[in-house]
Order: C-alpha cells, then structure tokens, then sequence
C-alpha cells in the first residue's frame, strides 16, 4: 500500500469526480489519503469528505497565502477543538512563503507559531509548507519547541532538510522529484533515511512525470514513489513499505487498517 500524505481533495478540479478520483487511488494501490486543509471556513467541507470515504482523513489549518484573511479570527483553542473530530489526523497546512508573499510575512509567521502550538496540544503533526522561507522557517520552529511535523513538498535546499531532520521532523516528496530538471532534488533524497520519507500528491498541482501538465491526483503518487526508488536504489516495494511505515509513525491518529 501506498499513501498520498497531502492532497485537496476539495479543490475545483477535483471535487467535480472526486467520486472517481478516490476510485482510481485505490485501485492504484493507495490505501489512504490526507485531504488537506487551506482555509479555516472550508473544514466543514473538507471534514465531510473525510467522512464520506473509509480511506480518507483530513487536517485543519489555514494556508499562509490566506493568513492575512483568516489567522487572526482563529484561536490555538478553535484549531484544536476542530482536530478533536476522529477524522482529523494532522494539523495544517500551515508556515511561509514568501515567493508570492500573498500575505504580510508578520501575518504568515503569527499563524504558523499558532498552529505549532495547537499541534503541541492536540499532540498531532502539523503539515508545513516552506518556499523561499527557510531561516525563518527553522527559527520558528526552534523557537515554538518540539512538534511532531512533515516539511510537505520538498523542494528546497539540502541545509533545511538537514535541519528539519535534526529537528526530527519528516521530508515529503511530491511529483516535483520526476522532474527532469530536478536531480539535485533527488539528490537530496538519496540522503534522506529510509525511516523519514513521505510520498505525497499536493494534487491538483504538480503532476509527476508522465503526467506533467495534466490535473494531479492521488493515483498519480505511485509515480513518485517509482522515481523516488530509483534515487535511493531500491526496489519500489521497500518503499512503499517504508513511506507507509512512516506515515502511521507520524500521523499516529489514523488507522493503519485496510480500507475498503
């Protein structure tokens, strides 16, 4: 079995097959999938998917384009009420991006250290996006004190993946890894412990090869996965059994089961 540990299941280019979406991740062998949440007044929507299907689960969080909206309006005691429902595994997404700065930084960085500490609290790991963001990223995780956590679709330097193991979080690799122009990517992940890696989606954006350019889905996480074998010479089975493993190390709130 594989896992898709981070997908939006409820964005415009899903939702209208999400049905068949679901459908086409099973069959492709992924056994769970993490609907992830970007707005605090969408969680109901995505918690109704997450009960709407056996294999799916969710987080709850506020993404940092949209800080500048919603963060100051959510409490660390909301977040954690909202991760108290069974079906909420993680906590996130949430961190910095200051490649489109969508947000005021000071915005983006409040909400962040307020997800940390409902994560602390609600003993789940938070889901962390980091782009063009990463001194301050590992300042305020350092800062907040230690918390379960996944940097989600990695794509940045060696020296954040470095730290954010020391840190003793996890690195998730999305279809970004099959990109031709993306070997020092996989560089990286050569050197990434078998016991810290993640497969992930981020669908509907960033289709793996050989799907470039095309809607991204969760079925599409087995290609990441083959990729991700190859980089670290192995056989595609070993890691599948060990992003696996790992997720249910991490995201120990959701069942390691067989889904339906």
């Amino acid at each position: 079995m594989l896992i898709d540990s981070h997908c939006h299941l409820d964005f415009p280019k899903l939702v209208e097959d999400q049905a068949g979406v679901v459908a086409r991740a099973l069959r492709a062998g992924v056994g769970r999938m993490v609907d992830v949440c970007t707005r605090q007044r969408e969680f109901d929507i995505v918690c109704a998917t997450a009960e709407r299907y056996t294999s799916v689960f969710c987080t709850i969080g506020i993404h940092p384009h949209v800080a500048g909206e919603e963060a100051e309006k959510v409490k660390v005691e909301d977040i954690v009420k909202a991760a108290s429902h069974p079906k909420v595994v993680g906590i996130g997404e949430t961190g910095l991006d200051y490649f489109y700065n969508s947000s005021p930084r000071e915005a983006q960085e409040e909400s962040f250290r307020r997800h940390i500490r409902a994560a602390q609290e609600a003993k789940l790991p938070v889901s962390i996006h980091s782009r063009d963001a990463e001194e301050d990223t590992l300042r305020i995780l350092k800062d907040e004190g230690k918390v379960s956590g996944v940097l989600h679709c990695f794509s940045s330097r060696r020296h954040l993946a470095e730290e954010g193991l020391t840190l003793g979080l996890y690195i998730s690799f999305s279809g970004i890894l099959t990109f031709k122009k993306s070997q020092d990517l996989r560089d990286i992940a050569r050197a990434i412990p078998m016991d810290r890696i993640l497969v992930e989606t981020d669908a509907p954006y960033l289709a793996p090869e050989p799907y470039r350019g095309k809607t991204c889905e969760p079925a599409y996480v087995v290609k990441t996965a083959e990729v991700l074998a190859e980089a670290k010479g192995v056989n595609f089975d070993e890691i599948a059994k060990a992003t696996t493993d790992n997720f249910f190390k991490l995201f120990t709130k959701c069942p390691p089961e067989a889904s339906k």
